[in-house]
């Protein structure tokens, strides 16, 4: 008789594995493959983390009142409609446990952010891919036809990674509209520092001007893209109090270093210098999409700090034509392949290589 072993939920055997980008190594020198910020934090950022690395023997504000007291100030909100968590996957993590059980449904696009499928095994709830249309947008007919008794809970990536485009302010309406009235919209807004599309007829969605107006949207934000803190890992989510509570409760105590929260502080404080940072990292991005589009690729709306590259099946070989000139970028097997907007020189390289390859398909 075989002895019984200590089984993991069937939910948890299951789950996909979270691929993050390629590290340098060798010859590889240009990390475009995480979507990270180019520019090293502020030196009054690394001066302020250095100062509280003195207390390192205390523990942290459990709560980061003082942070959570900044970002409300910031949006114009209340404190108790802003949680802290170990980055934006933490707290998104926090909201899905704090929400869904067994059997609910949750919607997404996909391709998405990969940690989505991830999150909502691990919650217990059943996720629902939509794909996305072919110009690299959420399909918003589709994912309102995916809606169930059972939906607990529709996720939007807004810009969405890895694709680019973000949502317009009527699709996200449209969205809260449909649904009923106990189903979450929780709109990630990971990148929407570097949203820059101007369009009178089609606003970009203001997701905090929609906040206040329905109870149902929570949303989700991070201090690793346009404030460079990828390495101490800070998110947060903005939603109405009583949702804010629940995300609470379900939160890992202490879950945000103290080096991480004076960080973040110090960060907001030099918001403006911060944001002249993300300028030029759009400037880049601008410069890129046109020299790519030039050259005969089909470059989806690039709202982020990445390009993608819509090439199917043709992901990993054009990922190893990276390689082979040291830039480390993210294929996604099957659908295309995304590419950071790094420092200038980079960029230039990413510019040539897809110029090489291009010609060499034609």
């Amino acid at each position: 008789m075989a002895a019984k072993k200590v089984r993991l939920r069937d939910q948890v055997i299951s789950l996909p594995a979270y691929v993050p980008g390629a590290r340098p190594r060798g010859t590889m020198n240009e990390k475009l493959s995480s979507n990270e910020n180019p520019y090293p934090p502020l030196p009054r950022v690394v001066a302020a983390v250095s100062d509280a690395a003195a207390d390192l023997n205390r523990y942290p504000d459990m709560l980061a009142g003082e942070l959570v007291e900044a970002i409300a100030t910031m949006f114009g909100l209340d404190v108790d409609q802003v949680v802290v968590g170990n980055g934006s996957v933490a707290v998104l993590e926090s909201i899905l446990a704090a929400l869904c059980e067994r059997g609910d449904e949750v919607v997404y696009p996909w391709r998405s952010f990969e940690a989505y499928p991830i999150a909502v095994a691990v919650a217990g709830a059943t996720g629902v891919p939509v794909p996305l249309l072919p110009d690299g947008r959420h399909d918003v007919d589709a994912m309102i036809a995916a809606i169930t008794p059972r939906t607990k809970a529709v996720l939007l990536c807004s810009p969405n990674n890895p694709t680019g485009p973000a949502l317009t302010d009527a699709e996200v309406r449209r969205i809260l509209a449909a649904l009923p009235p106990d189903v979450m919209v929780l709109l990630d807004e990971a990148y929407i520092e570097f949203v820059r599309k101007q369009d009178e007829d089609e606003p970009v969605a203001d997701g905090v001007a929609i906040l206040r107006e329905d109870p149902r949207l929570v949303l989700l934000r991070t201090f690793s893209k346009a404030y460079g803190l990828a390495g101490l890992r800070v998110g947060f989510a903005l939603g109405r109090s009583r949702l804010v509570s629940g995300f609470r409760a379900t939160s890992t105590p202490f879950g945000v270093n103290a080096l991480a929260q004076v960080a973040a502080l110090e960060s907001l404080r030099a918001h403006d210098q911060l944001m002249e940072r993300v300028d030029a990292i759009v400037d880049e991005r601008e410069r890129v999409v046109a020299g790519l589009r030039a050259q005969g690729w089909d470059i989806p709306e690039a709202q982020g700090n990445f390009v993608w590259f819509p090439v199917g099946d043709e992901a990993g070989v054009l990922a190893r034509a990276f390689a082979e000139s040291g830039v480390l970028v993210r294929p996604f097997a099957g659908d295309g392949v995304r590419v950071s907007i790094g420092e200038r020189e980079a960029n230039d390289i990413v510019l040539a290589v897809a110029a090489e390859y291009r010609d060499s398909a034609i």
